[in-house]
């Protein structure tokens, strides 16, 4: 127990020691010149083996408020991510290095990923669902658990059987910044969610901020 608290103290003390130097260093940062790249540093040196010498960060896009979920195409070369509070969903193009607006209003999608087919599949806060695009559409996927709405699907992945697995914070939509304000009342009576028959996947006493719901292809 006390290696446990330790170990969570010491977490929670190198978080906010980095909460405090990051804006200062993201302000200061400048594309380095030379290699190995010397912002790309290790907290860990069980991670060495994984840095590549010739690899640098580079700054591709600015102009948001809060950027998550990044999902990269790699047929198309492009790579999607969200703008959360701006209801938009981003595209980088790798080979012209062009940033343009691939959807808005995206419902304040956050979560991106791709499934077996090569799909979008998204997180929404605004309509508190779970989408899927094609190349001609944008339907929903999942909205509903038990009959209650969804709180605010938030991060997702595809497994390699086509499941799509997403957590359902309440957190988007307690507030404007992340989606508009809704009622989480529900969180309590949904634990994960699957098509056609609802299965439980973690339990929310484990897991209280984000319970993972899986969706049957």
């Amino acid at each position: 127990m006390d290696s446990t608290r330790r170990g969570m103290m010491t977490g929670v003390g190198a978080a906010a020691a980095m909460a405090a130097i990051a804006p200062k260093a993201f302000a200061a940062w400048e594309p380095s010149e030379r290699y190995p790249d010397p912002y790309v540093q290790h907290l860990d040196p069980a991670f060495n083996k994984y840095r590549l010498g010739l690899a640098s960060v580079e700054k591709i896009a600015g102009g948001c408020r809060w950027n998550e979920g990044p999902v990269y195409f790699g047929d198309a070369r492009c790579l999607l991510w969200s703008d959360i509070p701006n209801n938009r969903i981003m595209r980088w193009d790798e080979e012209t290095g062009r940033v343009s607006i691939y959807r808005k209003p995206s419902n304040n999608a956050n979560g991106n990923t791709r499934d077996r087919q090569g799909r979008l599949v998204s997180c929404e806060h605004d309509t508190r669902r779970v989408t899927r695009t094609n190349t001609t559409a944008h339907h929903g996927a999942a909205d509903k658990f038990n009959g209650k709405p969804l709180n605010s699907p938030n991060d997702i992945v595809v497994k390699s059987d086509d499941s799509v697995w997403f957590t359902d914070p309440p957190f988007g939509i307690l507030g404007q910044l992340r989606g508009p304000c809704g009622d989480a009342r529900t969180a309590d009576q949904r634990v994960s969610a699957r098509q056609v028959r609802p299965a439980q996947r973690c339990d929310r006493r484990r897991q209280p901020a984000e319970r993972a719901r899986v969706l049957a292809r």
